[in-house]
């Protein structure tokens, strides 16, 4: 069994005996709430070695209904270019840059939402890449948005950081559900929003919003902070360590 499958398994026995604790210990209170959600870890502590996780969200909602969870990661600016040919040689020519853009974006629901959930509410809460708004910085024609925007989720998506799946949404029961929301080694650090919906008849009764943070730990954050916070001497250490490191494996190849 893999690293990641090990992970996986034991994610889901936590998730269950959460799940299972969540309906024993709010028994009453789900009574009189519609949704009661949270998560096995409200901190995801990246280390030298990292390399992805997951945390699993586990709730009760009060009686049979569906279920969309939203994970949102720290907005940022986002430069989109196009490459076009020039004397044989490409370059990059037009630019788009869009404000507001979630650093990660995945939606987790246990049926499709066009089977369960009516469009304007999707847009209304931004559920759904379609519906997700991203504001360019200046004007452009909708046709250019619509390219500029396209080649932007697409990037993301191939470095894991954007994803809608449906069935990833379980239910244990009518009311108990639980979800893995999976972390690549490249997630972003922030604060983190995980939203969870609760829809019947097309419209979104309940909703409830948790936090969670994605930070760098131990001597990777001492560096990040370093380079942050002194780019200069962080470059220049990094040269030195660089032209160390050549002349130490000359002189070995020379012994050799």
């Amino acid at each position: 069994m893999t690293r990641r499958h090990g992970l996986i398994a034991l994610s889901a026995l936590v998730g269950a005996a959460l799940a299972v604790a969540l309906a024993i210990v709010t028994s009453a209170g789900a009574r009189a709430q519609q949704l009661v959600a949270d998560l096995s870890s409200h901190l995801i502590a990246i280390t030298t070695g990292f390399t992805g996780t997951e945390v699993v969200l586990f709730g009760s909602t009060d009686g049979p209904a569906d279920v969309a969870v939203v994970v949102t990661g720290p907005r940022t600016t986002a430069t989109v270019r196009r490459k076009s040919r020039v004397a044989g040689i490409w370059v990059n020519r037009d630019k788009v840059i869009f404000d507001q853009v979630p650093s990660y974006y995945v939606v987790a629901t246990n049926r499709p939402l066009e089977q369960f959930v009516r469009t304007p509410i999707l847009e209304r809460h931004q559920i759904g890449l379609e519906h997700l708004r991203m504001e360019p910085k200046e004007p452009a024609t909708a046709g250019t948005l619509a390219d500029y925007r396209a080649a932007l989720i697409r990037t993301k998506q191939r470095g894991g950081l954007y994803g809608v799946t449906h069935g990833q949404v379980s239910f244990l029961g009518a009311r108990l559900f639980r979800t893995n929301i999976y972390f690549p080694a490249n997630v972003p650090t922030g604060l983190y929003n995980v939203e969870v919906f609760l829809i019947r008849d097309g419209d979104v009764l309940s909703a409830q919003t948790t936090p969670l943070v994605v930070s760098k730990v131990g001597f990777s954050a001492e560096v990040f902070e370093f380079a942050r916070s002194q780019p200069f001497s962080y470059g220049l250490a990094a040269a030195l360590g660089a032209l160390l490191a050549g002349w130490l494996a000359g002189t070995v190849f020379r012994r050799v």
